[in-house]
């Protein structure tokens, strides 16, 4: 048996044990984690600037390093999103619907966990936290493999997280960290259909497809964000301004970060000289690829950097219909004061968000009041959009007789 299948196995038979698992002793576990982030945040940081010694000298972009970095303020707030997912109610033994039938068959619809679920993601470890948490909440037994740039990150913060499991007296195998980061583990950990119910890739549209791609179990996307602003011919000037530099600027590494601006051309004259003012003197510098040097290739990509490329369109319908094919079906936003123009743009644009007026950063579990997210799905099966609690559970019918048998 192979490292990965002796994981799985591991896994599926700590499910058995999760499953047994109350509310109180869940919410235990996950106050303690929470604790225990804070109290050893100097360790999560001394492991953590390994891995940014190390990407540094890999010579990494700032973007890519950001995402990586854990400070005080992030650690707080890691520990924070797993207190607010402890407040959460428990969804699971949620009675969906259900009732008596003609023959006498009492039938209840009943909310259950999805399984094992295996989540493949990036260089940013407070997912790591962020999905074991969801998934210990929701009763799901969770696999991690995060990128080798960040394991001596994920060790730590898995070690934390098991020791408070044990204490606890929950398996600890209800959280799972794959340790050999080797594309070959995790080509491996694609097939492994014995054990693994799910799997979730997070992170740049390269990792997404490639899981897509290769798996042969099933997969909810998420992660990719080519998001956009648009301005419309109705906009307000200053509010536009400060929306799209929120967007682009505020943290730009990040998924729900926009990578086009797209305006109308009767406002154009009016709205690209005041974004330049903005961004005149911003460190660090912003580099717009303006209409008519953009490429298809530019409006398709994902820069997740101080990067953004502009598009000047004749009507909203232009807009849209850019939007609905450079956009990954993530979040997108309107800036308009005509309501009828914001109404067309949200029934119309295909995304899992879709704003009116507001920065594309609140696509997010943490501020949607989802406690922490598993990520940020941009399909429209089983999930669509922040995938909190609810998101990580299924459903099976419980039916009852008294001796019915079908004629």
């Amino acid at each position: 048996m192979t490292y990965i299948q002796q994981l799985g196995e591991s896994a599926k038979n700590a499910q058995g044990q999760l499953l047994t698992v109350k509310t109180a002793r869940k919410n235990a576990a996950l106050e303690l984690i929470a604790k225990k982030l804070i109290e050893n945040a100097e360790l999560i940081k001394t492991e953590n600037a390994k891995d940014i010694k190390n990407a540094r000298e890999n010579n990494m972009t700032e973007s890519f390093i950001d995402r990586l970095t854990l400070t005080d303020a992030r650690i707080e707030g890691m520990a924070e999103g797993v207190r607010q997912v402890t407040a959460l109610p428990d969804p699971i033994g949620e009675v969906l619907g259900g009732g008596d039938i003609s023959n006498g068959l009492s039938i209840v619809k009943k909310r259950v966990p999805l399984g094992v679920i295996g989540i493949i993601f990036e260089s940013r470890p407070n997912v790591t936290v962020d999905a074991a948490a969801l998934c210990l909440k929701s009763s799901n037994v969770c696999i991690l493999r995060g990128g080798s740039d960040a394991i001596n990150s994920n060790k730590c913060l898995v070690g934390i997280m098991r020791s408070a499991l044990s204490e606890c007296d929950i398996i600890e195998d209800a959280i799972n960290l794959v340790e050999d980061t080797s594309r070959e583990v995790a080509s491996e950990m694609m097939t492994l259909r014995e054990y693994i119910d799910v799997l979730i890739p997070r992170g740049g549209i390269g990792l997404i497809n490639a899981v897509v791609d290769n798996s042969t179990i099933p997969v909810i996307e998420t992660g990719a964000g080519n998001c956009h602003v648009y301005v419309d011919a109705f906009a307000d000037i200053n509010m536009a301004v400060e929306i799209v530099d929120n967007a682009k600027t505020q943290r730009p590494s990040v998924c729900n970060a926009i990578e086009t601006v797209i305006v109308h051309k009767n406002i154009a004259d009016e709205f690209y000289p005041a974004l330049e003012k903005k961004w005149k003197d911003k460190e660090p510098k912003v580099t717009v690829i303006p209409d008519g040097t953009a490429t298809d290739d530019d409006y398709a990509k994902e820069f997740l950097d101080y990067t953004i490329a502009a598009k000047t369109v004749k009507s909203i319908n232009d807009a849209i219909t850019h939007i609905n094919r450079f956009g990954t079906r993530h979040s997108e936003c309107i800036v308009t004061t005509d309501f009828a123009r914001a109404n067309k743009f949200q029934n119309e644009v295909d995304a899992a968000a879709v704003y009116v007026n507001a920065s594309t950063r609140f696509t997010d579990g943490f501020v949607f009041g989802l406690g922490a997210e598993i990520g940020i799905t941009t399909q429209k099966l089983h999930a669509r959009g922040p995938m909190g609690l609810k998101e990580l559970t299924t459903y099976k019918y419980l039916i009852n007789g008294n001796g019915q048998i079908r004629e």
